[in-house]
Parts: structure tokens; C-alpha cells; sequence
């Protein structure tokens, strides 16, 4: 049976979880598209700003930590399906062949992600949880990304995915900026580092498709 000071105590968890949450996702500005102009622009969605994130005393982490892990488990599980669909659909050799990076790249991070919120107590992400991620893509924008093959495939991906990179270096930066968890923090910039350069790449690709 719980006690008053334990009910508190959960209840005061359960408000800076809460409040976590908000940080993270309001920390997220909207993606600057960088491929503006061309032939579609890709939904991406943006949040309010962001507030301080709570700490937990005596813990390795806080909740900037759990919900940058929470966020881009799924943020990087959109970019892998994205991915699989480039094996069968591009039509350039270099989008294949960047899109098994990515693929690579992001399917660790996630198995280490996901060992921080087990190691942490914390809660897996849902598909229904945090969709208002900085450059996640609609259920519309990946159907569209399905049904487009060869050439129209490989600009498309490219879109979206220069689009989707960009959400994720924001988060990246909030979580550098917030996050109190030495190897989240670590990983942030890593993401950042890696997926700028990716960017970068892909901008290249698209001006010479």
C-alpha cells in the first residue's frame, strides 16, 4: 500500500513527465525546407516554444532525455521505412545507396535508445505518441512516397528526407541544449553532425536529378 509522501511522490513524477514532454516538443522549431521552390513541398509540422526542462535529483537523466529517446525512436523509425522503399523504387544508384545508410546508421541508434528507456523505467513510444516532431512526415507525404517510382521516387525521397533530417537536427540541438544524460547527449551530436552532412549530400543529388 502507498503512502501519502509515496501517492506525492508519483504525482509529482508524473507532472514533471508531463511537463518534459513539453519542453522537448515545443523546444522544436519548423523545418526550414531546403529544396523550397521545387516541384512539391513536403508537410512538416512545428510546436510552440520551448520551456525548461525538469530535472530528476539524483538521476543520470531527465525528461528532456526520455523524450528526446522517446521522439526519435519514431522520428528514425519513419526514416527507415523511407528507406525501404528506396531499394525497390529508386532509380538513382546514389539514392540507394544513401538510403542503406541511413537505414544502417538509424537502426542502431534506435535498439540504443530504446536500451535507455528500459535502463531508465521509462516508456516505449507508441505510434500515436509526439507527432508534431519537426519534420515528420503525414500518413498522406509517405503515401505519396510509395506510390512514386524511378525518377519521381528519387526527388520525392530526397524532399522528404532533406525535410525529415532537418527535424531531427533540431531535436538534436534541444537535446544538447537540455538533455542532462551524457550519452544522450553524445548521440545528439552525433545525429546532428552526421545528418547535416547527409543533407548536404542529398541537396547535391536532387540539383544534379
Amino acid at each position: 500500500m502507498f503512502t501519502n509522501r509515496s501517492m506525492t511522490r508519483r504525482l509529482a513524477l508524473t507532472v514533471a513527465a508531463g511537463t518534459g514532454a513539453l519542453t522537448l516538443l515545443t523546444a522544436c522549431g519548423g523545418t526550414d525546407n531546403a529544396t523550397a521552390g521545387h516541384e512539391m513541398a513536403v508537410t512538416t509540422h512545428s510546436a510552440p516554444p520551448a520551456t525548461t526542462a525538469t530535472a530528476r535529483p539524483g538521476a543520470s537523466f531527465n525528461d528532456a532525455d526520455v523524450m528526446f529517446a522517446q521522439n526519435m525512436i519514431l522520428h528514425h523509425q519513419q526514416a527507415v521505412e523511407m528507406s525501404d522503399l528506396a531499394e525497390s523504387r529508386a532509380a538513382d544508384a546514389e539514392v540507394k545507396e544513401l538510403a542503406a545508410k541511413i537505414k544502417d546508421a538509424q537502426e542502431p541508434e534506435i535498439q540504443t535508445m530504446e536500451g535507455w528507456l528500459e535502463t531508465w523505467d521509462e516508456p516505449m513510444p507508441s505510434g500515436g505518441m509526439h507527432h508534431d516532431m519537426p519534420g515528420m512526415m503525414t500518413a498522406e507525404d509517405m503515401k505519396k512516397l510509395e506510390d512514386a517510382k524511378g525518377a519521381a521516387f528519387d526527388r520525392q525521397f530526397l524532399r522528404m528526407m532533406i525535410a525529415h533530417h532537418e527535424g531531427a537536427i533540431e531535436m538534436a540541438k534541444t537535446e544538447q541544449k537540455q538533455g542532462a544524460n551524457d550519452e544522450a547527449k553524445k548521440l545528439a551530436e552525433t545525429i546532428e553532425s552526421s545528418q547535416q552532412t547527409e543533407v548536404e549530400q542529398m541537396q547535391k543529388i536532387f540539383d544534379r536529378l
